[in-house]
């Protein structure tokens, strides 16, 4: 990834923090007509198998790490990355460049569109990955923490104190929305939050000099 003003002219990145609904955003501006590049998924991608990027895997961690059926054991990937710091870098080693070329590869393919929609980066992790200097334009969706906190206990069952100790150990909501450009508040309604997101596509449009 290079940050090349001409090549990411229409690019805008989106992000959030664990229970904020950024998936929601990005599925509403999907159906308004922007272009998603979900690299959460290119991740999953890259890691399938056969892929060359599980064969390093299995090379530097071990068959421990590989299902049976060929699938990256995540669990047991988790527990090596926890127990050694050095080895969540060798896995960045071995799967960023990957998703870099995908993700660039279908910035290409939307830019020959020329159709002058949005084209939205989907990354979960903008600002604790560094993708931050690659994107000028940052979409945030956010909520307050009490809001988070709520709907991680529902959605991963979990108690007040652990998904409160989750929430913490990421980069806070506040810092995040002091580095974004656009704010969608999803703390609310879905209604209120499409109402918000339609108004940001037509300021996205305007600067795209899409329809």
């Amino acid at each position: 990834m290079t940050a090349d003003n001409g090549f990411l002219k229409n690019c805008f990145a989106l992000t959030g923090s664990i229970g904020t609904g950024k998936s929601a955003v990005a599925a509403m501006l999907q159906d308004l007509g922007a272009h998603i590049i979900d690299t959460d998924l290119i991740a999953r991608e890259v890691v399938e198998p056969g892929k060359p990027a599980m064969e390093e895997i299995r090379r530097h961690f071990g068959g421990e790490v590989i299902c049976d059926d060929g699938t990256l054991n995540r669990e047991k990937l988790r527990e090596e990355i926890i127990r050694d710091p050095d080895r969540r870098e060798t896995l960045n080693r071995i799967t960023h460049p990957r998703i870099n070329e995908v993700v660039l590869d279908r910035i290409t393919r939307c830019n020959e569109m020329n159709d002058g929609m949005p084209i939205i980066i989907d990354v979960p992790l903008l600002f604790e990955s560094g993708w931050e200097r690659f994107f000028p334009r940052i979409i945030l969706a956010y909520a307050p923490v009490p809001v988070q906190t709520d709907r991680l206990m529902a959605r991963d069952r979990l108690d007040r104190h652990t998904a409160e100790l989750t929430i913490a150990a990421q980069m806070s909501i506040e810092e995040k929305k002091g580095r974004a450009t656009y704010l969608i508040d999803n703390s609310g309604a879905l209604d209120d939050t499409r109402k918000q997101v339609e108004v940001l596509f037509r300021t996205l449009l305007e600067a795209t000099g899409g329809r």
